[in-house]
């Protein structure tokens, strides 16, 4: 097996969705056949559209999962489908360089310049050592080696694994302990990782209510709630996940509130008190990130209606 950087878009010209599979062309099927069962990296390039004239994009790694299975598109031919799992988003993306450091040593030419052709591969195999680099530099802020600007992070987002508060950036090899990697499966961990990616997404501002939930310590109250919950197969993605208060949360999860494809607002007749129906935000919608690549995703939302919503 060998890590890989997946390439993929905003609104991507294949059939992705990160959180559950990648659509590749076979000219890549022997790279991902090298990651099936291993731990890959997605990748957001420059352009983020099909439109090659617009510029943009993070230019940056943004999160983890596993290939647990590849399979072929059965409507395309010479296309197949990555199957993922255990996807988690970077608590901040890391950008391919930092300085004249190439966290892919296979982007940089001797003369200390990009390979652009190297760069160009939308799927790049790589050494453990280079993805246990950007997994470090990824979850810094859960990893206790660098501080969300604001507000102070809360309980669960706080690091409980001994590590020092300096910004190590960018990280260096034999400061990387591999316990980070173990990590990435395990509950608490995953939940400190989703926690710090939905309140800097939402700003720490509850989406229902559009109240912005500071305590007098400067931490944030707003709570990280998922959309699909996890014990029915959602993913610790950002696109499953909403910024909430404590009692919208509540409400939320025992189906007294939902939310249609056009971010509108439902509310279970009867369910809810007028005392907190007041309390949500007078254009009854939800109150979205500005990336569109963060804002909750139709199929999530379609399950949370079906399955939980009492309306």
């Amino acid at each position: 097996m060998a890590k890989a950087i997946l390439t993929t878009k905003v609104d991507p010209t294949y059939d992705d969705l990160p959180e559950q599979r990648y659509h590749f062309p076979r000219t890549y099927l022997r790279q991902v056949e090298a990651a099936r069962g291993d731990w890959i990296l997605y990748y957001e390039p420059r352009r983020p559209s099909r439109d090659l004239m617009k510029t943009g994009g993070r230019q940056a790694y943004f999160a983890t999962a596993r290939i647990i299975d590849i399979i072929e598109d059965p409507s395309k031919p010479d296309h197949f489908y990555a199957l993922i799992d255990d996807f988690l988003p970077f608590d901040h993306a890391v950008p391919f360089k930092e300085a004249d450091h190439y966290y892919e040593s296979g982007l940089r030419k001797d003369d200390g310049s990009t390979n652009k052709g190297a760069f160009g591969r939308a799927v790049r195999n790589i050494p453990d050592a280079e993805y246990d680099l950007i997994l470090a530099a990824g979850f810094a802020h859960v990893l206790g080696k660098r501080d969300r600007e604001r507000p102070a992070p809360d309980p669960v987002e706080e690091a409980r694994i001994g590590f020092g508060h300096n910004p190590q950036m960018p990280y260096e090899a034999e400061r990387v302990d591999r316990r980070i990697v173990s990590q990435v499966l395990q509950r608490p961990f995953r939940d400190r990782a989703f926690s710090v990616a939905i309140k800097s997404a939402y700003q720490d501002t509850c989406a229902v209510t559009g109240l912005k939930l500071i305590n007098g310590g400067g931490r944030s109250e707003v709570q990280a709630a998922h959309i699909r919950p996890v014990a029915d197969g959602g993913p610790d993605s950002v696109r499953n996940g909403l910024a909430l208060s404590g009692t919208v949360h509540w409400m939320f999860d025992r189906g007294l509130i939902s939310i249609d494809d056009d971010y509108s607002l439902l509310i279970a007749s009867g369910g809810v008190p007028d005392t907190v129906t007041r309390l949500i935000n007078p254009e009854r919608r939800l109150l979205v990130p500005a990336r569109a690549d963060e804002r909750p995703h139709s199929q999530f939302l379609q399950y949370h209606r079906n399955e939980v919503f009492k309306g």
